[in-house]
């Protein structure tokens, strides 16, 4: 095996593990919040607990948009023997794996105890694995353009790390139910019981250190010129480097209206088969059939780009997903009509990630070009940003509405209201439809770095870098 062929599997195995993680905090963990983290007999005041803990995800998210970029300067900056992305990579993934264990346990019974001294645990123990998570995400993703410069050349290396987390988000899709119920003693009306959760979380945090690992001793960084910074980016100008990127901030824009609309259907997709369907345990089917569509999506997204471009294929992306909305909506109690609508819904997606993640890298170069330094992991730590603030807002819809239309603790699908059901499916579907038109025509409007324009900056680059250094 030759070494760039190892490198790249390498980089995949980390990305693999990364979004087991990102599945698991993103989607499920919600899930885990509203059906068994609290379990009083007042259920009122269960439903106050789950609102202040939706509340506290919301408000560190929000916090940590101020956070991450100073992140990405920091990982600038660093300088070691191993690199400058792969020890945030390594201590980043074993530190949020402990904490996210403590997130799916109640703290020795305080949510019952002791409700106040919880929450403020809580907090402190969310703050942190959110921090070293983000530490994580930001440089995994930045390694990116450290490893070529090429568009195309990129465009495979994200291509082959995009099917290790495809895999990996799709596999906990496939794993959560199995292992929740296998580990559970109580079957909690389909929805397990925290041992089940925590077990869960044991594993996948698990799978996400050993991908870490594998990354950091299969991996290595390009040496460049043009990746030695003549000026270092300092903490007060660090904003200044962002909001003058205009192609990194309307590519974020757009995402992020995007991301809230997908995040929600995602986070909602096993709420559907609990609480809708009544059978949590074909849920598992879904994860398989996103497994295969996922990786043959990401596997052709090289050859998409080269015949169609990237712009093109964000919105014949989302056309599609629109359409695969309508279908999912009506599918009602129908498995079969539902996994093909969650399944269309699904296909696209990780072309639309590549794309934006595509157009961000190569807002790199283009901010070199129009600042006159360069800041890799600073843009780079937009995207992981924008999917968590999305994922925040999200999850912070889906605990609310849960909490209004019935689905938390031991409810099952007969326990659900026709009206309750209605405004599930308004949140759930018609919300995220209107959230990826308005995303498409930011795009449309505001995002212009093509592939072409990329190829252009770059070679006036080496030119400038080359009359630089004589």
């Amino acid at each position: 095996m030759n070494s760039k062929l190892l490198q790249r599997i390498c980089y995949a195995c980390g990305t693999f593990g990364h979004d087991v993680f990102y599945a698991m905090i993103g989607t499920y963990f919600m899930i885990f919040v509203t059906s068994n983290l609290f379990h009083s007999d007042n259920p009122s005041h269960d439903a106050y607990m789950i609102g202040i803990v939706t509340t506290i995800i919301l408000v560190l998210r929000i916090l940590e948009l101020f956070v991450d970029p100073f992140i990405g300067n920091l990982i600038d900056k660093t300088k070691t023997r191993w690199g400058r992305f792969k020890p945030w990579v390594i201590v980043g993934a074993f530190v949020a794996a402990i904490t996210l264990a403590f997130l799916f346990t109640d703290f020795g019974g305080l949510t019952v105890t002791n409700p106040t001294l919880y929450l403020i645990l809580f907090a402190i123990v969310y703050f942190i694995m959110d921090i070293f998570y983000s530490a994580k995400d930001v440089a995994i993703w930045s390694m990116i353009p450290a490893l070529s410069f090429d568009s195309h050349e990129r465009d495979i290396t994200a291509t082959i790390a995009r099917i290790g987390s495809v895999f990996g988000a799709n596999l906990v899709t496939v794993i959560v139910m199995p292992v929740v119920l296998y580990f559970s003693l109580n079957q909690n009306g389909g929805a397990g019981d925290p041992t089940g959760w925590f077990a869960f979380a044991c594993v996948g945090g698990g799978i996400a250190t050993l991908g870490a690992i594998i990354l950091g001793l299969g991996t290595h960084e390009q040496e460049s010129a043009l990746r030695e910074n003549k000026t270092e980016t300092s903490a007060k100008d660090v904003f200044k480097v962002l909001t003058q990127n205009d192609q990194l901030m309307w590519t974020a824009i757009a995402y992020l209206v995007y991301g809230i609309g997908i995040n929600i259907v995602n986070n909602f997709n096993l709420y559907y088969f609990i609480y809708v369907i009544g059978d949590a345990t074909k849920f598992s089917i879904l994860g398989v059939i996103n497994t295969v569509i996922g990786l043959i999506a990401v596997a052709l997204f090289p050859a998409l780009t080269a015949k169609f471009s990237r712009r093109k294929l964000f919105f014949a992306s989302i056309a599609i997903m629109l359409v695969a909305l309508l279908i999912y909506a009506g599918s009602g109690t129908n498995v079969t009509m539902a996994l093909i609508g969650a399944g269309l819904f699904a296909l696209p997606q990780p072309l639309i990630f590549l794309v934006v993640l595509m157009t961000i890298t190569d807002s790199v170069e283009y901010g070199q070009l129009k600042i006159g330094h360069r800041d890799e992991a600073v843009c780079l730590c937009v995207r992981p940003l924008v999917d968590k603030f999305a994922g925040a807002v999200s999850s912070g819809i889906i605990g609310l509405v849960a909490v209004w239309v019935g689905m938390t603790g031991g409810a099952s699908a007969a326990d659900i209201k026709p009206d309750a059901l209605f405004h599930f499916q308004i949140v759930m579907f018609a919300a995220p439809i209107v959230l990826m038109v308005i995303a498409s025509f930011i795009y449309r409007a505001k995002v212009t770095l093509t592939e072409a324009e990329h190829a252009r900056i770059v070679r006036e680059l080496e030119e400038k870098w080359e009359d630089l250094s004589k």
